[in-house]
This record gives C-alpha cells, sequence and structure tokens, in this order.
C-alpha cells in the first residue's frame, strides 16, 4: 500500500516531512499546498506540484493523508479540524493546556466527515508524552520530570521577535544539570521551574532600541520567561546568523519512585537532535502511515499517540517485526 501524502505549508517543518518522505519507499508525496504564490515556494522533489491552499478545499486533492506543518499556537486550531472535515490529516500541535480542547474540535469535525485525525504529533507532545505514560503505568507511585535542551525553542524565540525593537532572536532552553542528576538519583526530589531550567537569549536589537528596556520586558515575560533565569546577549545580525542559525534541541523524560518491595526504579527516555524540524517530520510521516492504515480499517475521528499500536507505524509487516525487532 502506497501512502499519498499532501503537506500544508512550507517552512522548515514542511522542508523536513518532505525529506522524510523521500526516505519512505511506501509513502508519496502528491503535493505540496500553500497560502503564499505557488511559484515561490521551490520544493527539492522533482515532479511534484506546488499548489494553492485553496485547491483543498474542493476536498478532492488527491491524497491519503494531509500533514499540516502550520504554526501551532495560531493556525493549527483553525487549519486541523477545518481540513479533518475533508481529509485524514496529522498535526503538530503543542499548546500542551489547549490539547483537550483542539482534541474535541478536530474529533468532532473528523467523525462527523468519517476521517480520521491525529493531533500533538512529533516529539514533545508525542514520544515524550508516551513514555510519560509508561511511566507512570510501571511506576504508579512516583514522580515525573521532563527536561527540554540543551535546544532552540521555536515559540520562546518566537515571543523575543515579537518584542517591539527586536529585528531578529533566538532562544536555547537549557537544563540545569545538578537538578537534571536530582531526578535521576531516584530520590524523588520536588523541583521548581526556576530550578529545573534555564533561558539563554540572543537577540538583535532595530536602531534605536533601548537594550536595558528590553531586556527588562524580556525577563518579565509571563508564560515565558518570568519563571526562570534568563541570560540576555546582544549581537548583531551576522552573528547571529553565524553561529545560532542550526535547529538543535532534546530533552529527557524520567519516573522515578518506589516499587511495592521498596526498591527504587528509574525510567529515562532522552534525545538529542541537531534538527528539531527533521526529526520531528520523520515522526510526523510514521503516524501518516498509521492514520492511513486506520482510516482503511474504517476507524474514524481524532486519535493521539496513545491510541496507535507501534506497529501501525512501520512499513514491515508483523511477521518481519516478530522475528527481528520483537
Amino acid at each position: 500500500m502506497t501512502v499519498k501524502i499532501g503537506i500544508l505549508g512550507y517552512g522548515n517543518l514542511g522542508k523536513g516531512v518532505e525529506f522524510a518522505i523521500q526516505q519512505n519507499d511506501d509513502l508519496e508525496l502528491v503535493a505540496v499546498y500553500t497560502r503564499r504564490d505557488p511559484t515561490s515556494v521551490k520544493i527539492a522533489t522533482e515532479g511534484v506540484e506546488v499548489r494553492p491552499a485553496a485547491n483543498l478545499e474542493t476536498g478532492d486533492e488527491p491524497i491519503d493523508v494531509l500533514i499540516i506543518c502550520g504554526g501551532s499556537a495560531t493556525d493549527l486550531p483553525e487549519q486541523t479540524p477545518k481540513y479533518a472535515a475533508l481529509y485524514n490529516v496529522v498535526d503538530s500541535f503543542d499548546t500542551h493546556a489547549r490539547i483537550p480542547e483542539h482534541f474535541a474540535n478536530v474529533d468532532a469535525a473528523a467523525q462527523q466527515a468519517g476521517k480520521t485525525a491525529l493531533i500533538s504529533c512529533g516529539w514533545d507532545p508525542g514520544l515524550f508524552s508516551l513514555n510519560r505514560l509508561f511511566g507512570n503505568c510501571f511506576i504508579p507511585q512516583g514522580k515525573d520530570y521532563t527536561f527540554w535542551g540543551k535546544g532552540i525553542s521555536q515559540g520562546h524565540s518566537d515571543a523575543l521577535r515579537r518584542i517591539p525593537g527586536v529585528a531578529d532572536a533566538k532562544q536555547y532552553t537549557i537544563p540545569v544539570p545538578e537538578a537534571l542528576e536530582a531526578a535521576r538519583s531516584g530520590k524523588n526530589p520536588e523541583l521548581t521551574t526556576r530550578e529545573k531550567h534555564t533561558r539563554e537569549c540572543w537577540v538583535v536589537l532595530e536602531e534605536g532600541a533601548d537594550p536595558a528596556a528590553i531586556t527588562e520586558q524580556i525577563v518579565n515575560m509571563p508564560n515565558y520567561f518570568d519563571e526562570y533565569d534568563v541570560e540576555v546577549n546582544f549581537i548583531s545580525q551576522e552573528e547571529l546568523d553565524r553561529d545560532h542559525s542550526a535547529m538543535p534541541h532534546g530533552g529527557f523524560v524520567l519516573r522515578s519512585g518506589q516499587m511495592a518491595s521498596g526498591d527504587s526504579s528509574v525510567i529515562e527516555y532522552s534525545l538529542k537532535l541537531e534538527s528539531n524540524p527533521n526529526f520531528t517530520s520523520s515522526v510526523l510521516v510514521c503516524y501518516a502511515r498509521a492514520i492511513a492504515r486506520l482510516s482503511a480499517e474504517g476507524v474514524t475521528g481524532a486519535k493521539t499517540v496513545f491510541d496507535i499500536a507501534p506497529a501501525y507505524l512501520s512499513p514491515f509487516d508483523g511477521e518481519y517485526l516478530r522475528a527481528h525487532m520483537l
């Protein structure tokens, strides 16, 4: 079964999805859909069209799954329910507090249309979510710890760039080593937000902007920086482009606790990524394969990674998986 995939949006994530599809023989990229002028978008895959996003609104595009690569906080709450009424879809919505609301909206649209939709796919939420679930099942009496970084936070970087007077910026989320080791110790420490992570900002100012005023706005920004120790560095655009153009990320999920016998156990899962969008893209295309298979079986409505068996992600059949990976 060849899964025909469309990509909506062509930023860093859309580019990553394109290349991830090329690594999988059972997946075919049919088209890239954009709200920009299609002639301004240049993709690498020969023979694949860039089409206006408006083409999707007929519901007739020849795709099995649409991977939506819009901005998570703003685009996806609108786009995913809209297109889940027309196609099987996968998105990477990552505003954790709003996942229940987003799930309900997408589920209503997909159920009514008889489509299958996966929300909040990637590594957090996504793979980290699965490992938090495993940890809570296997160590029922314990504590969860999640650490992100060292890596570029795209959401926090965007928050910096929205400050008047900031021309460009990147923000690194950095785990505090002592906190990470405390979580690994098996002693279940209580760790505050400030104790777990620091935030490192690299900022290019517009001409005439006041660095002291910008720093004050950054360190006191609610929901982004006010609960952390923050380091703010001002540099030129040339330095930012030269030294901070990569998009590394990663992190750690731990579950620590006591078993019924009284002995301690610690589960740890970690990622170290040179390119956050490229790895996230690889996760998205594997789950697109799963959504196509579930749709073919008649499954409808919204799903999360909790609902999908791992075998659905693999291009190999059950016999191969049992012989080589079990």
